[in-house]
């Protein structure tokens, strides 16, 4: 990976908006309900952002979008390793509807798509019938095959994420236990630390979430807006659960047991 002499500290990504005029045909990604009014900005404030919202929210959908006009390729990777991935027409259109506002542009960085890591990982070990040492030096010297899914993605994070580049991450508690997953938030502490990484996250896990000082931006309906960890849908329904998981299992399965009687 490039090293760059860079003045300035991430974030590089500052912001993002449809492209003023643009025609939005009426099909996938444009029919999700944060784009039905052809309308979309954010801004990044912080090192690391974190994307919540339901399944169908649109989360996946602008992280690939992002990616695109990063030059990343949308199978998942950097611009040094990926493999090939049809791409749906609604998602190339998105990608060139989408500005994105940088300060400084960079080309470092990695997009992560956890239902295609595999397929990555078998990429990596073509590379390496060439030059096995090289492939592999960034990931502990051996196959991210040779370990469990949670061992390679944490190898992926550890030895791939450098310290200046954009990282797109949708998803990556797939494959995580919850230890793994408080391992991988202390990976993100130290590229936050360094001040030279800028990481956009999408996620389902509250663990992930609890990330100190991140921005959270929550996609509901028609609408993304900033929001507290403990605000999110997804931390109350834990804590609800977590106090009392007995009781919250009852209240569950109550129409079930009353309709099995």
């Amino acid at each position: 990976m490039p090293r760059y002499q860079l003045k300035s500290a991430a974030p590089y990504l500052r912001d993002l908006a449809i492209a003023p005029g643009a025609s939005l045909p009426d099909e996938f990604p444009f029919n999700l309900p944060i784009l039905q009014k052809g309308r979309l900005h954010l801004r990044f404030t912080k090192r690391i952002t974190i994307l919540v919202g339901e399944n169908g929210s649109g989360k996946s959908s602008l992280l690939e979008a992002i990616a695109a006009q990063a030059g990343f390729n949308l199978s998942g990777g950097s611009r040094d390793n990926f493999y090939g991935r049809e791409v749906e027409e609604g998602q190339r259109t998105f990608a060139r509807v989408l500005r994105l506002g940088w300060r400084p542009r960079i080309g470092t960085g990695y997009f992560l798509r956890a239902e295609s890591f595999f397929n990555f990982s078998s990429h990596i070990d073509e590379v390496a019938e060439v030059d096995p040492v090289r492939a592999y030096a960034v990931y502990g010297g051996k196959s991210l095959h040779h370990r469990s899914h949670g061992e390679s993605f944490l190898a992926l994070f550890e030895g791939r994420f450098g310290s200046v580049g954009l990282y797109l991450l949708d998803e990556p508690e797939a494959a995580l236990s919850p230890s793994r997953q408080f391992a991988f938030l202390r990976v993100l502490r130290a590229l936050d630390r360094a001040g030279r990484a800028q990481i956009i996250m999408a996620t389902h896990s509250p663990i992930l979430m609890a990330y100190p000082d991140a921005q959270l931006l929550y996609f509901e309906g028609g609408s993304i807006r900033e929001i507290g960890y403990e605000d999110t849908a997804h931390f109350k329904a834990m804590r609800s659960f977590m106090a009392d998981p007995a009781r919250s299992l009852a209240d569950l399965f109550a129409d079930n047991e009353k309709g099995g009687r």
